[in-house]
């Protein structure tokens, strides 16, 4: 009943509550944003959501778009700019994620949405994440966050979907309240610290 009706019902007005009273903050940072970073304030990226289909992650942007003489973009920790270190830490970047929910792309709390090109390379358990709506944060995330590696991270996310309930989603969200406050297990450049999952994967095959 609960993960049926109720949890959606939940997420719309929650998520239209916040973008409304936010909305002086979400207005505030984007032009923060636009200056400091310039355009395009919002950045969106395809993500699987439930039953892996793809939907737009919205986002506001954190680093810039430098390139070096190639061409191509430079890397991430050259990129993320001190004001964007800023947003990530308060997890201000998150905000517009409130319009995902709303439209029912995520939900509040769930299974953190990643990289379309990790879809090949999730285990048949690992795939049940996908089984729920993502959330905006989820077990993992006030477990450890994305100092967990990628199959503690995964072992969570399943252990949330199986024992899914109320009461475990509004401990979630409690505790992520506490954890953004504090600045706790938040690491801004998350290349460094996880790796790339498909690639650890891959070797991971060619060792097998």
């Amino acid at each position: 009943m609960y993960q049926k009706y109720i949890k959606r019902l939940l997420d719309i007005a929650i998520s239209l509550t916040a973008l409304i009273i936010l909305s002086p903050v979400l207005l505030v940072v984007a032009v923060l944003v636009r200056v400091k970073l310039g355009s395009p304030v919002i950045f969106h990226q395809d993500r699987p959501g439930y039953q892996e289909k793809i939907f737009r992650l919205c986002k506001f942007r954190s680093m810039t778009d430098e390139r070096g003489a190639d061409g191509e973009l430079l890397p991430d920790e050259i990129r993320l700019t001190k004001f964007g270190r800023v947003l990530r830490t308060t997890s201000l970047d998150e905000l517009p994620e409130l319009w995902n929910i709303l439209k029912g792309d995520m939900s509040l709390i769930g299974p953190r949405p990643l990289l379309v090109s990790y879809l090949p390379y999730y285990t048949d358990e690992e795939r049940l994440r996908h089984s729920v709506r993502p959330g905006l944060t989820g077990l993992a995330q006030v477990r450890g966050r994305n100092l967990l590696d990628w199959d503690r991270r995964f072992a969570t996310d399943v252990e949330y979907v199986r024992n899914l309930t109320f009461a475990m989603d509004v401990k979630i969200f409690f505790l992520t309240i506490r954890k953004v406050f504090v600045h706790e297990d938040i690491e801004v450049n998350t290349n460094q610290v996880e790796g790339n999952f498909a690639e650890i994967r891959k070797a991971k095959q060619k060792k097998e």
